[in-house]
C-alpha cells in the first residue's frame, strides 16, 4: 500500500500519528500547568505585596484605639461639665435678673400701675392677662397687646417714648419702657 514517486521513493502513511499527536497533548498540558503555575504565582506575590501594608494599617489601628477611647471619655466628661455650667449660669441669670431686672425692663401685676420712662410715662395693667392678649393703660389711654407688640408715645413735644411688651402669662406682664428727647424734623 505505498505509493512510489519518480524519485522513486515510497509515500505513505505516516507510521506514527498517534506520536504527534501525544506530542501535541503533551505541550498543550505543559502549556496550561505554566499558566496554571503563573496565576498560582501572581496570586500569592499579590497577596504577599498587600500584607505588609494591611499589618502595619491593623498595627496602627491597635495603637490608637486607647488613645479614640481616651479622647471619647474626654469630650464626655468635658461635655458633661459644659452642661453642669451651664444649669449653674441659667440659675445665676435668673438670681440676677430678679435682684436687678435689666434696664428698663419691668413687671407689672394685675390692676398695678407704675410710673417709668424718668416719669414720663403711668402704665398700668387694666385686669388680668387673657390667654390671647393684656390690657394695658399708657398716660390714660387704653391697648390691647400680644408678646412684642411697640407702642410710640409722645407724652409731650420734646419727649418720645417707646413701650414694647416682652411676654405675660396669667399673672404678670413684662414690658420694656424708655424715653429720649424727641428727633427735630
Amino acid at each position: 500500500m505505498t505509493e512510489r514517486t519518480e524519485s522513486g521513493r515510497s509515500v505513505g502513511k505516516s507510521p506514527r500519528p498517534y506520536a504527534a499527536r501525544r506530542g501535541r497533548l503533551l505541550v498543550v498540558a505543559v502549556s496550561a500547568c505554566v499558566m496554571l503555575g503563573g496565576v498560582i504565582g501572581g496570586y500569592l506575590l499579590g497577596r504577599q505585596l498587600a500584607y505588609r501594608p494591611l499589618a502595619d494599617a491593623t498595627k496602627l489601628i491597635q495603637q490608637l484605639q486607647p488613645e479614640n477611647q481616651r479622647l471619647k471619655t474626654t469630650v464626655i466628661d468635658q461635655n458633661v461639665r459644659l452642661v453642669a455650667l451651664q444649669a449653674k449660669l441659667t440659675k445665676a441669670q435668673a438670681a440676677l435678673e430678679a435682684i436687678m431686672p435689666s434696664k428698663n425692663t419691668y413687671k407689672i401685676f394685675p390692676n398695678q400701675s407704675m410710673i417709668v420712662g424718668s416719669g414720663h410715662l403711668t402704665i398700668g395693667l387694666v385686669g388680668p392677662p387673657t390667654n390671647e392678649f393684656v390690657n394695658i393703660n399708657i398716660n390714660g389711654k387704653q391697648h390691647s397687646a400680644v408678646t412684642g407688640d411697640i407702642f410710640k408715645i409722645m407724652p409731650d413735644p420734646a419727649t418720645t417714648c417707646e413701650v414694647t411688651v416682652r411676654g405675660f402669662d396669667m399673672f404678670e406682664v413684662i414690658f420694656a419702657a424708655s424715653c429720649a428727647a424727641a428727633k427735630p424734623q
